[in-house]
């Protein structure tokens, strides 16, 4: 742009001091048409940049998990804890509550990829709940949609089927 600035400049000068008696209509049009034709340069040139492929839009659809995996750090303490949040369901994580909408995971053909929908409330006595955190996570990036808290962190790492054995009673 600035470039074009420079430009613009240098011919404003030359057409001002020569048309100062003329009308501007003229020089607003010739304005106009300079002005348009760097648009149309610029936005031709961004259109030619290869559009990188958006993960998952081409491969095998996503499955559905029964249940969601989730490690949770407790900072004071310094542990983490393995939660398994079946879909639906409160799960407690010291103050908060969590619950896991949907989990789903890419299938073993393709790159690995897991997402859950998490709701995180906290419930503390004498307070009201508060949401902390509704929306997706995903296992390979957590940073890109994290919980955060002053005292818990939360983040997903797998999904996982419930065998038909498990779900019978039978072990």
């Amino acid at each position: 742009m600035y470039a074009y600035d420079f430009m613009q400049r240098s011919i404003d000068r030359r057409l001002i001091t020569r048309n100062r008696s003329r009308n501007c209509f003229g020089y607003l049009a010739y304005r106009a048409l300079i002005g348009l034709i760097f648009f149309v340069a610029f936005s031709t040139a961004q259109a030619q940049q290869p559009v990188p492929p958006v993960a998952g839009t081409d491969t095998a659809p996503l499955l559905e998990q029964k249940t969601a995996i989730l490690n949770g750090l407790d900072k004071i303490t310094a542990r983490i804890s393995l939660i398994e949040a079946p879909i639906g369901e409160f799960v407690r994580f010291g103050t908060l509550n969590i619950v896991a909408r949907t989990c789903h995971k890419q299938p073993p053909e393709e790159p690995p990829e897991t997402a859950a929908f998490l709701e995180i409330e906290e419930v503390r006595p004498g307070f009201e709940r508060t949401r902390l955190f509704s929306g997706w996570m995903f296992a390979s990036s957590p940073a890109l949609s994290a919980l955060e808290h002053p005292v818990y962190d939360v983040w997903v790492t797998d999904c996982k089927a419930v065998s038909p054995e498990i779900a019978d009673g039978k072990e």
